[in-house]
């Protein structure tokens, strides 16, 4: 096996406006780029796109084979929010209406928080309202120094509801009730220091170059692991530390270490070669 394919560069294709919403794209270490396709709207959200996103987020969930997935926008922006058009037919629709529209956002935001592989957005230009909470459900969000972020539908006189639990997972209550409730324009070291985002990179191609060092760490990591490992934080996260927990932490170790990837590698390090996920 060549180097080129033990660490997988990852793909950021020339995405015109075309009629697909969403295009994915893999390389052979596993690999996958999701890139919103609507840079002329700077791939605000509708029915269409949140449609498209979902479908390929429930995709991946049951393919083999995929070790990281990258999500950016197409155009320099990676989400302007909620589209014009979108918040425009939402005034006459009923309340009943307006649920099961919104609900359709909430399914989308937890097909991605439930993906089994690492997530990682790209964020460049600006991640507004749904864009900054699309950037919250993933594992960790790289954005450009130059990229802005606003939680603003106070100002429309709407709340943050829909993304509320993965931006508040992110940053916690405090500051996701300044930003909710001011709606004010931050910048992306702001973003990185309340835990918005995980890393600033200086530009695109600093952006790129990150994009591909996460994709080459992946493949040391196992793939069951990393999956077990986010369900370990969700199930561990908040609880109070009493028999039960300990008890649960205990048995979740102990059936990795049996499992066929502990086993794998365990006896990978001892022997000093590559596990084989890693090949």
């Amino acid at each position: 096996m060549t180097n080129e394919l033990a660490h997988p560069m990852v793909e950021f294709p020339d995405v015109s406006a075309t009629t697909d919403l969403v295009h994915i794209s893999a390389t052979l270490g596993g690999a996958v780029t999701i890139t919103m396709n609507r840079p002329q709207r700077k791939n605000a959200f509708n029915d269409d796109l949140i449609s498209a996103l979902e479908e390929a987020f429930r995709t991946l969930a049951g393919a083999e084979g995929v070790r990281v997935v990258f999500i950016r926008g197409a155009g320099g922006t990676f989400s302007a929010g909620a589209d014009l058009d979108w918040m425009r037919a939402a005034i006459d629709r009923t309340e009943a209406d307006n649920r099961a529209d919104a609900y359709e956002m909430a399914k989308m935001l937890k097909a991605l928080h439930d993906l089994p592989a690492l997530t990682v957005a790209l964020v460049e230009g600006g991640a507004y309202g749904g864009g900054g909470g699309l950037a919250a459900a993933c594992d960790l969000a790289v954005a450009t120094a130059d990229a802005k972020f606003s939680f603003s539908e106070v100002k429309l006189g709407l709340i943050a509801a829909t993304i509320s639990p993965y931006v508040i997972e992110a940053i916690g209550p405090r500051a996701a009730r300044a930003l909710f409730a001011t709606g004010r324009i931050f910048d992306a070291d702001y973003a990185c220091r309340i835990g918005l985002i995980t890393d600033v990179v200086l530009d695109a191609a600093a952006l790129r170059a990150e994009a591909h060092r996460i994709a080459a760490d992946m493949i040391a990591c196992a793939p069951g692991a990393v999956e077990g490992s986010k369900r370990l934080v969700a199930e561990v996260y908040g609880r109070v530390i009493d028999r039960d927990l300990m008890e649960l932490t205990a048995h979740r170790i102990a059936s990795t270490r049996v499992g066929d990837e502990g086993q794998e590698g365990v006896r990978a390090f001892l022997e000093r070669r590559k596990a084989a996920w890693a090949e």
